[in-house]
Formats: structure tokens, C-alpha cells, sequence
């Protein structure tokens, strides 16, 4: 045995990748025209799986922003948020966010999956219990497994099977953490966020909602499902990404508990990360800013999303449970998906291929995520080239 048996399984799955042609399913952008097009394997290609769901990555002010700050911050901080790398910047975007959030306090991270990792294995710890729906994505999972907590899973939005295993913790459940997410990632499908607050509350539980794919997508103004559902007196915890709707890369944490301040002194991933350089967090206050000033973005998103939605659909398409940003094509076969994934790619079209075990039920995905930069043409394009796969 050595250090690099545990990889061959995995080795294995990359080499059956060669009856198709393929070396890697990592697409290479050559050249990224705009929010919606690159060019791949040397022509152009509609961007249909990137998560970019305001389209604001080549946002004039979010650029301008960025350039800006690179001039006259630097490049980057060359240190952690509580030794040298605290800027008035990241202060001021704590705040923006806590104005946002309509919030007392926000923690910046340099990614939303350092935001898991801290915040979970920080409020947790051995003795504790996490509760997490089963459907969570790998960083609230590792963050679970650095708490050293007790971990119990509970079948995807099923608050009856949450309440279940509340009740058998007896009195545990009171100083329990409840993890979801708002909106999930691989199949677009929202959490029933009133029912699981109202078991949390029945048994004083705490709950962490990780809007990552929500944020600027669901609520009148944008703040995800917490506000869509009207739970946000009730929900403990949100925590969730710059990279989805905001463009840019980084994570936070907001919070009414008065003890958010603290927690970040703490927080070992917060601690010893370099923090998000002056460009980044420029960027990402001007593209809040920008989502606050326009909720016609959303709109857009959702025009898209429902546009595509309905005509897969009619096609017969086996597709994700409901409309949302995100459209996932489901298949059981996985070699049906790779030879679907490679010809959408020669046709133009680049989506996400999700092969077991990422999928969330054993089954094979082509993922879909729209943007408010699509056009209806690039949607219409998105439709024909599904509509010309082999069968």
C-alpha cells in the first residue's frame, strides 16, 4: 500500500473518459467574450453552466471598480483578516452587506467555501450536534467533519424527518446547529425554509441557511429564500458567495446574534486566510450596489430561466423538479450523458456535466444555469442544440 492507492478508483473513472475522446471534462476558455460567450476548441461557444446568474462579471462600474482599487491598494493584502490584511474596504463591505441583509453584523471571507468551513466548525464542536439536509454541498460537509461534532443527516427537504431526529436528541436538540441550503445547487430545487424554521423554533435549534444560489436570484429584493419565505427574524445564520451573483470570488456570514463579533476571533479559517484583495472586494461592493439599484436584472434571470424550463420540457426532456435558474437535465445513463455533454459542446453549447457520485441521486445531470446576459436568441440556441441530440 502507499499514499497513492486511494486514487486509483479515481484514476480508473478519468481513463474511461478516453472511449469517449475526452481527456478531461474541464473545458479551457481561449478567450471570454462576455458574460454569456467564449471561445472553446477554437469556436464560439454560449456560456450555460457558469453560475453568472446577474451577468455582471464584465459589469462596466464593477470593472472600473477593480481597476481603481488595483491602482491605489495593490494587488493583493499578504495577510489575514487579524494580522495585516483588514482594509476600510473589507470593513466597509461588512457593512454594506449588514445594511443589506438589514442585519447587526457580517464576517468577509476570501471564498464562500472558507465561509462554511469557518463559520460550521467555529459554532460547533466535539459534544455538539450538526443536522445537515442530505443533499449539502462538499464545503458544509467539511466543515461538519473539522467540527468534530456529532453529524446526522435528514432526507432532502424533509422537515418531518428533521423534526424526527430533534426529537429523539431530547434535551440536546436545544443547542443543536440545522444546516440547508436555500437554493441547491445541482438540481435548482428551493428548501421548504418555513417548515424547517418552524421545527427549529419547536425545538430551540439553531440554523445556518447557505443562500450561495440564492442570493440576487430569490425575495423582492434580492436577499435569497430566508427573505422569499419571510423567515428572516427566525433563521440564526446565512452564509453564502461573491462568485454566483456577484461575480467575483469571497464569502460572509451575517447574523443578529451579537456574538457574530467574536466568533471571528475564533474562526481558524477566517484567522490564518489571507484576506480577498482590494480589486475583489471593489468589485463585489459595486455589483451589491448594482443589484440593489436593479431588480430588472432579476427579472431578466427569471424570464430566462422559465423560457428555457418550459421549452425542455415540451421537447421531453426529463428535467430538475421546478423552474429556477438552474435547469438540470437528468439522465440515468452516465455514458448517455457524456456523448450528450460532448455534443452540445460541438454544437456550441457549454453546460455542466455532474457524473456520479456528485449527483445528488445516483444518476447523471446535464446542468443548466442561466443569466440575465443570455438573450432570447442564446436561450433559443441553448433549445436547438438539446433539441438535435442524439437519442
Amino acid at each position: 500500500m502507499t499514499l497513492f492507492d486511494k486514487f486509483t478508483a479515481l484514476q480508473e473513472a478519468r481513463q474511461s473518459l478516453a472511449e469517449f475522446g475526452l481527456t478531461s471534462v474541464n473545458v479551457v476558455m481561449e478567450k471570454v467574450i462576455s458574460p454569456t460567450e467564449a471561445i472553446v476548441n477554437g469556436r464560439s461557444t454560449i456560456l450555460a453552466g457558469t453560475n453568472n446568474y446577474l451577468g455582471l462579471t464584465f459589469n462596466e462600474e464593477c470593472v472600473a471598480a477593480a481597476c481603481q482599487a488595483l491602482k491605489t491598494e495593490g494587488t493583493g493584502t499578504t495577510g489575514s483578516r487579524a494580522a495585516n490584511g483588514t482594509y476600510s474596504a473589507h470593513v466597509g463591505l461588512e457593512n454594506d452587506l449588514a445594511d443589506f441583509f438589514n442585519c447587526s453584523s457580517v464576517i468577509v471571507f476570501s471564498t464562500g467555501y472558507v465561509a462554511n468551513l469557518g463559520m460550521i466548525s467555529t459554532l460547533a464542536g466535539k459534544g455538539d450536534v450538526i443536522l445537515i439536509d442530505a443533499d449539502c454541498h462538499a464545503s458544509i460537509y467539511d466543515g461538519c467533519l473539522l467540527s468534530g461534532a456529532d453529524i446526522i443527516r435528514f432526507r432532502h427537504n424533509d422537515a418531518a424527518d428533521l423534526d424526527k431526529r430533534l426529537r429523539r436528541l431530547g434535551d440536546r436538540a436545544a443547542s443543536a446547529l440545522v444546516i440547508v441550503e436555500g437554493m441547491y445547487s445541482m438540481l435548482g430545487d428551493r428548501a421548504p425554509l418555513a417548515e424547517i424554521t418552524d421545527v427549529k423554533k419547536r425545538y430551540g435549534a439553531f440554523l445556518l441557511v447557505d443562500e450561495a444560489h440564492s442570493l440576487g436570484v430569490l425575495g423582492a429584493n434580492g436577499r435569497g429564500l430566508v427573505e422569499e419565505e419571510g423567515v428572516e427574524k427566525d433563521v440564526d445564520f446565512i452564509v453564502g458567495t461573491f462568485s454566483k451573483s456577484l461575480g467575483a470570488i469571497g464569502g460572509y456570514c451575517a447574523s443578529n446574534h451579537p456574538e457574530l463579533d467574536i466568533i471571528r476571533f475564533a474562526n481558524r479559517p477566517y484567522v490564518f486566510t489571507a484576506s480577498p484583495s482590494p480589486s475583489i472586494i471593489a468589485s463585489t461592493r459595486t455589483a451589491l450596489a448594482t443589484l440593489r439599484r436593479h431588480p430588472e436584472l432579476k427579472d431578466r434571470l427569471w424570464n430566462n430561466a422559465h423560457r428555457l424550463y418550459e421549452r425542455l420540457e415540451a421537447l421531453g426532456f426529463k428535467l430538475s423538479p421546478e423552474p429556477s435558474p438552474i435547469v438540470a437535465i437528468r439522465l440515468e445513463n452516465k455514458e448517455e450523458a457524456i456523448r450528450k455533454w460532448c455534443a452540445l459542446l460541438e454544437n456550441g453549447v457549454y453546460v455542466n456535466l455532474v457524473l456520479p457520485p456528485a449527483s445528488p441521486d445516483g444518476g447523471s445531470l446535464l446542468r443548466c444555469s442561466m443569466s440575465a446576459g443570455h438573450t432570447p436568441e442564446q436561450v433559443d440556441a441553448i433549445v436547438d442544440a438539446f433539441a438535435g441530440l442524439p437519442h
